[in-house]
């Protein structure tokens, strides 16, 4: 009886992080009704399982799961795997998560499984990577190199060499004709959806604060193309942080740096990557005795905890799982086809979520 309440404690849980997209533990206290210890230790199973990612206070979905009150079929026994599929992502922990369940639940649909090889955005050995997951017997390479969003040619000459048929995942050729498949966010329309909807609003200054990353450079793209379309005020701070050490005086002291930058200037509201810059900035703001967003709007760009805040970020949100998916089926349609299927090249907006943090009535997440 026991293992009974368990169960359906888990499926409960199961769906207030569906319907939240991530909630904080005392959050799921209030709404499951048992201690902090239960749900703690009720999240230690089901992370698991690989049903629900831990985040710092809390918790969200590690990928969709089916409705809990659909009784789920038996699930057929599947043939066992004839291919492998060699995926190279530079980080198993933030943003790609839900990017490679995307890509094992469109292979698991196609009777294949994933090898998964690791690159380090420090120290970045795609091509040692690309060599061994040929040699592991991948069929064909799902590929994210480590660097910024334009694969560098040495790496594009090393996966022609290799003779395997190759998807870019989130990364596009530097020659922008070049006959490569590739699959990837289109981070500049992520910023302008941000940005808008600040003006929007009622924001004639927009901030934007970014973090170093691979991405950084394309959201700055898309926020100077905003600024100019919307006709914002072109002298609202733009700071990009370099990739300090979380934690470390230098980042307090850009994240110091940038609100002064804002108050100083008149500006209320900031667009800023990432998610753990934002909340940053939001305990920088409390600690003056600020608020957001009375204070200073925030969107937050990436969407892995924003929804976990003290106050849940508004978010530009990356279609991980589906961008997983979609190269997955692009590789594995020419890996089956009788005869080399056009090339296709296929970018995904990212969608913004109105949380609390910019000012605007929070909207039903999908």
């Amino acid at each position: 009886m026991a293992e009974l309440l368990v169960a359906q404690r888990h499926e409960l849980l199961l769906r207030e992080l569906e319907a939240a997209g991530g909630l904080k533990v005392s959050e799921l206290v209030t709404r499951l009704g048992v201690s902090g210890a239960t749900i703690r230790r009720d999240l230690a199973d089901l992370e698991a399982e690989g049903r629900v990612t831990r985040v710092r206070g809390g918790a969200m979905l590690a990928m969709p799961t089916p409705a809990a009150d659909v009784p789920a079929a038996p699930a057929p026994v599947p043939a066992a795997p004839t291919r492998a599929l060699g995926l190279l992502v530079p980080s198993a922990t933030y943003y790609y998560p839900r990017v490679v369940a995307g890509v094992r639940a469109a292979a698991a649909e196609r009777g294949a499984r994933i090898i998964i090889g690791l690159t380090d955005y420090a120290r970045p050995d795609d091509l040692t990577q690309i060599e061994e997951l040929r040699a592991a017997g991948a069929a064909g390479l799902l590929v994210t190199s480590a660097g910024g969003p334009l694969v560098p040619e040495s790496t594009l000459e090393r996966l022609r060499e290799c003779g395997l048929p190759f998807v870019l995942l989130e990364r596009q050729p530097q020659d922008r004709y070049g006959p490569y498949e590739f699959v990837a966010s289109d981070h500049r329309q992520g910023a302008v959806a941000a940005v808008r909807h600040l003006a929007e609003l009622g924001h004639e200054r927009v901030a934007l604060f970014t973090n170093g990353s691979p991405t950084a450079a394309q959201i700055r793209e898309g926020y100077a193309a905003a600024v100019e379309l919307l006709g914002l005020d072109p002298a609202a701070p733009v700071q990009d942080s370099g990739q300090p050490s979380p934690g470390a005086a230098e980042a307090a002291e850009r994240h110091d740096r940038f609100v002064e930058a804002c108050l100083a200037g008149g500006v209320r509201a900031a667009l800023v990557h990432s998610d753990h810059d934002a909340i940053e900035l939001m305990r920088r703001l409390r600690g003056r005795g600020l608020r957001t967003p009375d204070d200073l709007a925030l969107i937050a760009y990436d969407d892995e905890i924003a929804a976990l805040a003290d106050v849940p970020l508004t978010a530009v949100a990356p279609a991980k799982h589906e961008l997983g998916e979609l190269a997955a089926r692009l590789l594995l349609d020419r890996l089956d086809a009788d005869e080399p299927p056009a090339v296709r090249q296929m970018t995904l907006q990212p969608r913004l979520i109105v949380r609390s943090s910019c000012g605007a009535v929070p909207t039903r997440e999908p």
